[in-house]
């Protein structure tokens, strides 16, 4: 059996969730390889949509959101994002390379790549099964304009939204976001911070996603002006500017401050709670952790759509200016009951074994 992965740069969560499948499917015998379809298309064509994406949701995110929100309004049987000739003209080079692979699977992992997939297949000569993975805690705009053999999604309440979308029930998946799946092991907090090399008491752990957004600065100020005890555990990815001003930082409380780590798994093993940008990755490692979260900076756009599913399915506390940082950590702290209800509303969302499911359905997909 032989997959092929489609993936498209915005944000690291779609190519990290398609480099998690491809090492699980690999790990089973089954060839297959993932690459970013408009770098293979064409390298500026790749970086422009990059970029953009970057610059939009962190320098203008209030215009991102508004973007995205008028996509969601949209009328899907009047408006289609690529038009089959600029989808044709771009995906040529794509159907000369599923021809020459030969893949018994595709899987999309960016509702533009399933796009592609979805005008192409009338050029394709062989029976390929289509896949898409979903992954946000919403159906985002466009994926009604696809047409795929199944769609995964995080959760089984995604099945209705995306019927309304007109996409078959029969059609979902909700085997989760795959995550790696060092994430569906767990350890005691002894043991997390015994690798970590930090003492073994009450930690909170702050995360701003791989490029480092969000006030993070202020946050870990709010955090160090309690008056209880705990460490940090702050994580600031590439962003060097942020991790040196944290570094300066002087502080009563302790805080263990990195970069990029590799990780995080054992970073959530150590810690009470994680506060965390809302991505659909993100969330879906901490829920398979069991570890309560508090959401704040999202992107407006689907990161508040996962703030509305997380909240409404009672998984998440949600960090505003009228409900700070501080409020936060203190509820989750001092009130048991509290905890016992974000851990009910995290037991029925988490997906642990996400990409084994995942895997051995695309198994399943070979033997037909």
């Amino acid at each position: 059996m032989k997959g092929l992965i489609f993936s498209i740069t915005a944000g690291q969560g779609h190519n990290q969730t398609a480099k998690v499948l491809r090492d699980a499917l690999v790990k089973e015998n089954i060839a297959c390889e993932y690459m970013d379809v408009f770098e293979y298309i064409n390298p500026m064509l790749s970086k422009s949509v990059s970029d953009l994406y970057l610059m939009s949701t962190k320098s203008v995110p209030e215009l991102y959101g508004t973007g995205y929100r008028l996509c969601e309004k949209r009328d899907a049987t009047k408006e289609r994002v690529l038009p089959k000739l600029t989808t044709n003209l771009l995906g040529k080079k794509l159907v000369k390379l599923i021809h020459r692979e030969k893949p018994d699977v595709i899987i999309c992992t960016h509702v533009f790549a399933a796009l592609l997939v979805t005008y192409l297949k009338e050029q394709l000569t062989m029976p390929i099964a289509t896949i898409g993975i979903v992954t946000d805690f919403t159906i985002h705009p466009y994926w009604e304009d696809t047409e795929l053999d199944y769609y995964v999604t995080a959760s089984e309440f995604l099945t209705y939204p995306g019927m309304k979308k007109g996409i078959p029930k029969e059609k979902f998946k909700a085997f989760g976001i795959p995550i790696d799946p060092r994430f569906r092991e767990k350890r005691t907090r002894e043991e997390a911070c015994r690798l970590l090399g930090i003492p073994d008491k009450k930690t909170v752990l702050v995360m701003s996603g791989s490029m480092g957004f969000g006030n993070v600065l202020d946050e870990i100020k709010a955090l160090d002006a309690l008056d209880f005890d705990f460490q940090i555990l702050t994580v600031c990815g590439n962003n060097k500017r942020l991790k040196s001003q944290i570094d300066e930082l002087k502080t009563k409380k302790t805080i263990f401050n990195y970069g990029y780590v590799s990780n995080v798994d054992v970073m959530m093993d150590a810690a009470d709670c994680i506060v965390t940008k809302p991505g659909g990755l993100t969330t879906s490692e901490a829920l398979a952790k069991g570890l309560p979260m508090l959401m704040n900076n999202p992107v407006p756009g689907q990161e508040d759509r996962n703030v509305e599913f997380l909240l409404n399915a009672g998984a998440a506390v949600k960090i505003s200016k009228t409900f700070p940082i501080d409020d936060a950590i203190s509820l989750l702290f001092f009130d048991e009951e509290r905890r016992k209800l974000l851990s009910r509303g995290i037991d029925l969302l988490k997906k642990p074994d996400s990409t084994k499911n995942l895997v051995d359905f695309i198994k399943t997909l070979g033997q037909e």
